[in-house]
């Protein structure tokens, strides 16, 4: 079976117009026209969805639901033009955990002052991507190499690595902590999209693991006290949480912070983001 958009234009149009007469010219056709796709559409789908009469035109059951699915359908074909021929006057920087911590603000107001012309969108996917693979974003915050070869990145600042635990776990008393601190805890972990794995500790004195695939649960579950998390310093300043506290880890190496692109496709404010995120995180 084959539907053309142009049916589902006229039953929309028929239904909002009230009277094939209007319908015609609201899409600029003539009756006959807007009657025979009717006919077309009604025969393709082997349903009855209008009822007729010499004064109004109302659907049937069935052509209540068609007509909803078509204006879904509609809206979204609408989308998709606008986001090929205007999709460079959008964009969209997607992010798993957090964004850039405390450069997020400043780099949405800077932004916005120096490319009004480009709508700014933070997205917010957990994925390996944080997007860009999905087509949700394009760019991409990551916090982990992409190995993906579809894709290009670079880095653009450092972050502390910290932990995050109880606010009454006796470490939360110390300033800092270390890696050997950790190494008889639980350590809480997202293998899809986290800055974090056992690895980090020599392989006789390594953390017990569990997964979890949330920044919220991830907190939710630290609060508690029953295990602990790291995590790159973003997270502790984009997710402050009552019953949670970070603490630096002395020995863990700073995290990098990557912009990722699409390599056959790069939007063309990647340059102008790169710029921007580097000073920022140049700046103390």
């Amino acid at each position: 079976m084959d539907l053309e958009l142009r049916q589902l234009r006229c039953l929309v149009a028929i239904v909002d117009e009230g009277t094939f007469t209007d319908a015609a010219l609201a899409l600029g056709v003539s009756q006959a026209a807007v009657s025979r796709t009717l006919a077309s559409l009604e025969q393709a789908l082997g349903v009855r969805l209008l009822r007729r009469t010499s004064r109004s035109v109302t659907p049937t059951s069935t052509g209540l639901r068609v007509v909803a699915h078509a204006r879904r359908v509609l809206g979204e074909v609408d989308d998709l033009v606008l986001d090929a021929t205007l999709g460079h006057a959008h964009l969209r920087i997607g992010y798993a955990w957090s964004a850039l911590g405390r450069h997020t603000l400043p780099f949405q107001r800077r932004w916005s002052r120096a490319h009004p012309e480009t709508d700014l969108h933070l997205v917010r996917v957990n994925s390996a991507t944080s997007g860009l693979g999905e087509g949700a974003c394009d760019l991409a915050v990551v916090r982990r190499p992409l190995g993906d070869r579809r894709f290009e990145s670079a880095i653009v600042g450092l972050e502390r690595r910290l932990c995050a635990m109880a606010s009454d776990d006796p470490l939360a008393r110390r300033r800092s902590v270390r890696l050997a601190d950790l190494a008889g805890r639980t350590l809480l972990v997202d293998r899809r999209t986290g800055t974090t794995t056992a690895d980090l500790w020599p392989p006789d004195c390594r953390p017990v693991t569990e997964d979890v695939h949330d920044v919220d649960d991830w907190l939710t579950v630290i609060a508690t006290g029953r295990s602990v998390g790291m995590t790159a310093e973003s997270t502790a300043n984009q997710y402050p949480r009552p019953g949670v506290v970070y603490r630096p880890v002395r020995d863990g190496e700073p995290i990098a912070v990557r912009l990722a692109w699409w390599k056959d496709d790069p939007h063309p404010a990647t340059q102008a983001v790169l710029e921007l995120l580097t000073a920022l995180y140049r700046e103390p």
